[in-house]
């Protein structure tokens, strides 16, 4: 691996916390066994990722990751980002960089930006008013720099975790309830207000995205459990939906983000990437994403997408809160230093 390459993975842990601590409503958490086990899972496979930059969700105890580093043998090569006042009552998304990557200092953002307005009267007379009022991430979104040589620009990475899209649980609403009358509907309504959550929150960071790339040559990566596919709204959203088949070095969009599993299917002869599955139903819900400055085809380019590769055999297994293993694949991606022509390299 070239000086001035990089690499990236995304890796929900499921619910990593330390052994006896409460997880949501479950106030005893991880026995010892199954803890010692999520540990030696985790530190095997961050060690096998090998990645620069490893984004990760579901974290709850920075004591916990800290442990899977010295397991895994590389707490020496890391820098682990976990927000400094947490005390392990709440999941975080987190981050464990490669030693002297790091540019700056590492923030978590809570509140939505104040661009960030849903609110219409509608583009058509037969519209009502809609306005949606949520002004904060379920999870705050971890934003920060890495350079991997001092030759190469500093690369902005947001690491997110959306609202999930199982049913938001309505019975619990007190003010207004109603068994009889809601009751029946509760999945509907469940479903449509988790699905207007992720899409508020995917619009959120759009904004701050776009606030950083928009004109610029700045690189960005955002890595994230987005609980939605490639070709869904929450997707469409983050990428701008950009045109992926233009000639080497002739197009790239500014304000555009491009999707590792689509570069990845282009070379490959079937898509089976997946990262959960439910049901039987295989979807891929984790996702990293890229400015032009990591497009193939940008003549913008400085990186080259090398590959990608899923480590999901475990999901055919549903005993992961048992065997210590988490419930979605760890993604990686790789890029190599190949600015295109003309660009200054």
């Amino acid at each position: 691996m070239g000086a001035r390459d990089i690499s990236f993975a995304s890796f929900n842990l499921l619910n990593l916390q330390l052994p006896g601590d409460a997880i949501y409503g479950d106030r005893d958490g991880w026995d010892q066994g199954i803890y010692q086990r999520k540990i030696d899972y985790t530190a095997a496979t961050m060690a096998l990722l090998d990645a620069d930059v490893i984004g990760i969700q579901e974290l709850w105890a920075k004591e916990a990751l800290e442990q899977a580093l010295t397991e895994g043998g590389i707490a020496d090569d890391y820098t682990a980002l976990v927000p400094p006042d947490h005390n392990g009552k709440r999941i975080v998304c987190a981050a464990v960089v490669r030693n002297d990557m790091l540019v700056g200092t590492p923030e978590w953002i809570t509140d939505f930006p104040p661009e960030y307005v849903l609110k219409s009267g509608g583009d058509d007379p037969q519209q009502d008013f809609i306005e949606v009022k949520l002004s904060t991430f379920s999870r705050p979104v971890l934003h920060f720099q890495v350079q991997p040589d001092p030759r190469t620009p500093a690369i902005h990475v947001f690491v997110c975790h959306f609202k999930s899209r199982r049913p938001t649980q309505i019975w619990r609403e007190r003010s207004w309830y109603d068994k009889d009358v809601h009751g029946p509907h509760a999945n509907a309504l469940g479903y449509a207000i988790s699905t207007v959550r992720r899409t508020a929150e995917a619009a959120a960071l759009r904004v701050l995205v776009t606030n950083i790339v928009k004109g610029s040559d700045t690189p960005v990566v955002v890595i994230g459990d987005m609980n939605d596919g490639k070709d869904s709204n929450t997707l469409n959203i983050l990428s701008e939906q950009p045109t992926y088949l233009s000639p080497l070095s002739t197009g790239g969009g500014d304000n555009a983000l491009y999707t590792a599993q689509t570069m990845q299917e282009y070379r490959s002869v079937r898509d089976v990437y997946y990262t959960h599955v439910y049901q039987g139903q295989r979807e891929s819900l984790d996702h990293i994403l890229f400015s032009q400055e990591f497009y193939d085809n940008s003549k913008r380019r400085k990186w080259a997408f090398d590959e990608m590769t899923v480590q999901n055999d475990h999901l055919n297994y549903d005993d992961h809160k048992e065997s210590g293993t988490n419930d979605h694949g760890i993604i990686r991606v790789g890029f190599k230093w190949k600015p295109a022509r003309g660009t200054t390299s």
